[in-house]
């Protein structure tokens, strides 16, 4: 019994010695604490202070001169969804006068998405690599766009990966078999066939509610003819 009464007190005695080794450390550096606490804390107010007075003011009004140039999109008209008219700013100007909005980074898909339907590839791509989404749809179809921009470049290479990517993004039934497909008849078209086979599985296998489902049956069959040949 004596014995345990030895060790209890040599534990209190051990972290009477150590509180005093904190306390003496915190009275050493009194003075540099209290400035690395005031600096986080100024931070902290610093970094919500510019999230409430300045982005959501911004956000706020880049929603508002964006509506017209969404119109625009949705009715074809590129040019001025991209330049904007005399009365409403386009997507460009988006970009440019509401930088770290979410609006902002909207702006730069609708930009590279107009770029891939006007035949300007390069910009395509270089708006949709600054956009960035964790949007289950949105994200996989900027990033299945530059997939596109790239094989009308013929940087197939390129564009197997981007579609890869796009596919395994965001697992869903939509945008996951789309670009698998899309990767596997690109492979098809590097004459790597098996590769392009193991995807149209994967979507037989796990995507079987997709559309691209319906018709992967028929282009295993071909694709495992090539092959033979």
């Amino acid at each position: 019994m004596a014995k345990k009464i030895d060790n209890t007190e040599e534990k209190i005695h051990a972290v009477e010695e150590a509180l005093s080794k904190s306390e003496k450390f915190i009275e050493k550096n009194q003075k540099i604490l209290t400035i690395i606490i005031g600096s986080a804390i100024v931070i902290v107010l610093g970094v919500f202070a510019f999230q409430k007075l300045y982005i959501a003011p911004r956000e706020k009004a880049a929603q508002g001169q964006m509506f017209m140039a969404q119109k625009y999109f949705e009715q074809d008209s590129l040019n001025k969804a991209l330049n904007g008219d005399a009365n409403y700013p386009g997507f460009l100007t988006i970009i440019d006068d509401y930088s770290m909005t979410k609006a902002s980074n909207l702006a730069k898909y609708y930009t590279g998405i107009i770029y891939l339907k006007q035949g300007k590839f390069e910009d395509a791509i270089t708006y949709l690599k600054k956009f960035d989404s964790s949007d289950e749809f949105v994200g996989p179809m900027a990033t299945g766009g530059m997939g596109d921009a790239y094989m009308e470049l013929g940087q197939k290479d390129k564009a197997v990966e981007a579609y890869l990517k796009a596919a395994n993004q965001q697992i869903n039934d939509l945008t996951t078999p789309l670009y698998m497909m899309r990767a596997a008849f690109v492979y098809e078209d590097l004459g790597k066939f098996d590769k392009a086979i193991e995807l149209y599985e994967k979507i037989q296998k796990e995507h079987v509610k997709s559309t691209e489902a319906r018709d992967v049956e028929k282009y295993i069959e071909q694709a495992k003819a090539k092959i033979a040949k």
